[in-house]
């Protein structure tokens, strides 16, 4: 392959805009075309009879005076002015059908005026022609043709309006449906089309499918909360009271490894429940003004683990109205998962109203990347269930923040967590405190 072809394959193709993919386009696209294809074919056909008719009009009126002259001609009486042998203006191929012994008429001129021409063979080889005006008649078919043009523009636009309007209210009952359809997808279960019930065409089935499956999906998903929570509140008893046995086991390995399955136990029980809350969006928040570093920094100490924090941006951008055992949970929850399944160093960086947790290790698996967090799903060894990152979202969507996932180009996992925006202005005003921290550096040290 050499450059110019190379060239012409990498060269960026031209696109049509994006609103020239939508239905309501389409559809005037096919209705205009449609239109103006039967417009042009009833003008052709209306066009031609009608010229037909005015010509054959003339061409008969045309052969009758010819027949005329003809008589006058054969009993030696006078003729009119432009009719007789060879007469000027007579068309060539007219005199030379006439000269071969065949009558025959033709539209032409005659001193600058259309004219009906009509010729015989006369002696001598010589034609005989006269001439009928034809100017009504042309006239005639010019008219026509504008009321042609005319009525088909009138049919083409109302044609157009009638068909817009049709598809608009198509489009708009679509667009319902598709909005309806990200609202279930994004969690609003009780989300419903609701469709007018005197509309029996395919849209209104759609929006009647679309209604009916939302109803059991929100079914189903309310059984399952309802058996999570019912479970998770079930167990909660049996594991204190096993909690409590476990305590008084004499010290030794068995009794060991005892209490860590019971306390992993009430720490899965804890998450499920914590979970189901979540699903049913029962949570409130409570909401404070909070320095982020600080609570970054108490997070990692909380999570016993070495990780970096790094600070950056000015001093009044730190302070946030958040709720902080929320922040908390989703922070440590990442950072976490981070020591879990990546690799050192994890840095848990605060920018401004962005606090993001990175990591050296594999990254993030691809389903994660494409459908988020699952309950219940790991991959390869990694030993956990899947229940950290889904909290995390779950209460990053209580807090009104975004949490995102990607791999870096440089390697390992980072997880952002973008908090909203304040409702009104001097939201992130730096309230006063009578123990003023120091003011954060760039950066700070491992915190434990």
């Amino acid at each position: 392959m050499n450059d110019t072809q190379r060239d012409e394959r990498l060269r960026p193709r031209p696109r049509l805009p994006a609103w020239t993919s939508t239905l309501t386009w389409k559809a005037t696209v096919f209705i205009t075309l449609m239109c103006c294809g039967l417009a042009a074919l009833l003008g052709c056909l209306v066009h031609g009879a009608m010229t037909r008719q005015t010509v054959g009009s003339a061409r008969e009126k045309a052969l009758t005076r010819l027949e005329r002259t003809i008589e006058a001609y054969e009993t030696g009486a006078r003729m009119p002015r432009g009719e007789g042998i060879d007469p000027p203006g007579l068309p060539p191929e007219l005199r030379a059908l006439a000269v071969g012994g065949r009558r025959g008429t033709v539209v032409g001129t005659y001193r600058g005026r259309p004219v009906m021409w009509a010729a015989g063979p006369a002696a001598h080889d010589g034609a005989i022609a006269v001439s009928v005006d034809f100017r009504a008649g042309e006239r005639t078919i010019v008219e026509l043709d504008r009321a042609i043009l005319g009525s088909s523009g009138l049919a083409i636009g109302g044609t157009l309006l009638i068909g817009a309007f049709v598809v608009t209210r198509i489009t708009r009952r679509l667009h319902l449906t598709a909005q309806v359809a990200r609202r279930i997808s994004a969690g609003d279960l009780d989300a419903r089309v609701a469709d007018s019930t005197r509309s029996k065409d395919e849209v209104a089935a759609v929006s009647r499918a679309l209604d009916t499956m939302a109803a059991s999906l929100q079914g189903k998903l309310e059984a399952e909360q309802r058996f999570t929570a019912d479970v998770a509140h079930e167990l909660r008893t049996p594991l204190t009271g096993l909690n409590a046995a476990a305590e008084l086991l004499p010290p030794g390995r068995p009794a060991e490894l005892v209490r860590d399955r019971v306390q992993a136990m009430r720490s899965l029980t804890e998450d499920l429940l914590e979970i189901s809350r979540l699903e049913t969006r029962s949570e409130r928040l409570e909401v404070d003004a909070h320095d982020l570093a600080d609570l970054a920094a108490r997070t990692i100490r909380a999570s016993g683990t070495d990780t970096a924090l790094e600070v950056r941006g000015a001093r009044g951008s730190l302070w946030v109205d958040t709720d902080r055992r929320r922040l908390e949970r989703i922070l440590g929850n990442l950072v976490a998962n981070a020591h879990h399944h990546g690799a050192a160093p994890v840095t848990l960086t605060v920018d401004g109203r962005t606090l993001t947790v990175t990591d050296s290790g594999p990254g993030y698996p691809d389903y994660l990347l494409t459908t988020g967090p699952q309950r219940f799903r790991t991959e390869g060894t990694n030993k956990g269930h899947g229940l950290g990152l889904t909290i995390a979202v779950g209460q990053a969507r209580v807090l009104g923040a975004t949490l995102t996932f990607r791999n870096r180009e440089a390697g390992g996992a980072e997880a952002r967590v973008t908090l909203p925006e304040p409702a009104a202005p001097g939201a992130t005003a730096l309230p006063h405190r009578r123990d003023e921290p120091p003011a954060p550096g760039s950066s700070a040290p491992p915190a434990r």
